[in-house]
């Protein structure tokens, strides 16, 4: 299924009145881990700006013992810090990775914004090199839209 055939779908997913906000951020994760191959491993860490960490939401894919990130630690720490999209071709090459499992390859995590501050992230794994393109980015980006209109 294309990004754009997956619009509608993520759409329907945060307008629907009857699930919870994280029945709905599960059912994106499903439809995500569902219709794209590559992504192997899909959920939400949001944001304690108190503490600094980031806490795992809602996921779809293996188990992970990284429930609490600290800002700027891993890809997501990092994230959290920048407020920057970070796309990793291969995990291996680095230095400040948190390793989840020898299955990952790559990793996307784009931040999410609800009224200009970044309150959490989406972050997907692959057992794949380098699959995640600028489509990737900018179709990720509009998902966290549409989702932070449920915030």
């Amino acid at each position: 299924m294309t990004f754009q055939e997956l619009q509608p779908k993520v759409i329907a997913i945060t307008k629907n009145d009857t699930s919870t906000r994280d029945e709905k951020l599960l059912s994106i994760c499903k439809l995500l881990n569902e219709s794209v191959d590559y992504y192997n491993w899909v959920g939400f860490y949001f944001a304690n700006h108190e503490t600094k960490t980031l806490h795992l939401g809602p996921y779809v894919g293996a188990e992970t013992d990284h429930t609490v990130i600290p800002f700027g630690k891993g890809i997501c720490g990092q994230v959290a810090q920048s407020n920057a999209n970070f796309v990793v071709p291969d995990v291996a090459a680095q230095d400040n990775y948190i390793a989840c499992s020898f299955t990952v390859k790559s990793e996307i995590v784009v931040p999410l914004f609800v009224n200009g501050v970044n309150i959490g992230q989406i972050d997907i794994d692959s057992h794949v090199i380098d699959p995640f393109t600028e489509a990737d980015e900018r179709f990720l980006e509009f998902v966290n839209e549409e989702i932070a209109k449920i915030f």
